[in-house]
């Protein structure tokens, strides 16, 4: 099943969208995280099929919000052998004409460990979906391998500062800084930023407050 968090705009605390998260309901051990099962789905050539679901569900949830008057984009979260399948972009865009979608209410969220594992061939098929419309939003900022000069090679639209420091910012200084230092470096490459993790109303006004965009 597909669970959706909601990305809010942090300074109207409006609804801005939404990111679709993958649980595998267990008849016994109830419903199992992603990173639980992805591992063994890429292992097994059952990712694609995978993904192919988790994509129609969500424009499928998408389409059914806008019936009832909503407009805003859902993210979806790309796993390593999707990275690497050239053929997922042209999956895109067949998907996309299906539902009937604009291509920028779907952004794709990646990760800077996913991408080293063959970036050149992550390049490609980025470059592709970038080409169709879609956002590309690189995931868990911070804690990757990547290096800063991806950052000029990647059509990426959006930075997301991972949950670990925005947890930890109103306690530690050296979170703060970390937390700050990304919303200004996506700010000056002309990038929107996410903060994951926001649980309380506090770190929220941080945020607003240091110019974190959702």
């Amino acid at each position: 099943v597909l669970e959706y968090q909601p990305k809010i705009d942090a300074q109207t605390a409006e609804l801005a969208g939404v990111e679709a998260l993958i649980r595998w309901v267990h008849p016994e051990h109830g419903a199992i995280p992603p990173n639980e099962f992805v591992h063994s789905a890429e292992q097994t050539g059952l990712i694609k099929p995978l993904t192919l679901w988790v994509l129609h569900a969500a424009l499928r949830a998408l389409h059914s919000w806008q019936q009832e008057g909503f407009d805003f984009g859902v993210a979806v979260n790309l796993s390593v052998k999707s990275l690497q399948d050239p053929q997922l972009p042209d999956l895109i865009q067949m998907l996309l004409q299906s539902w009937q979608q604009r291509p920028e209410l779907l952004t794709f969220e990646i990760t800077e460990s996913a991408l080293m594992a063959d970036p050149a061939a992550a390049l490609k098929v980025l470059a592709r979906i970038s080409e169709i419309g879609c956002r590309l939003s690189l995931d868990d900022f911070g804690t990757g391998y990547s290096s800063l000069a991806y950052l000029q090679k990647l059509p990426i639209d959006e930075l997301k500062i991972d949950r670990s420091f925005v947890v930890a910012m109103t306690r530690d200084d050296n979170a703060a800084v970390i937390v700050r230092s990304v919303v200004n470096l996506a700010k000056g490459l002309g990038l929107g930023v996410v903060a994951e993790g926001v649980e309380t109303e506090q770190a929220f006004t941080w945020l607003r407050a240091l110019g974190c965009e959702h």
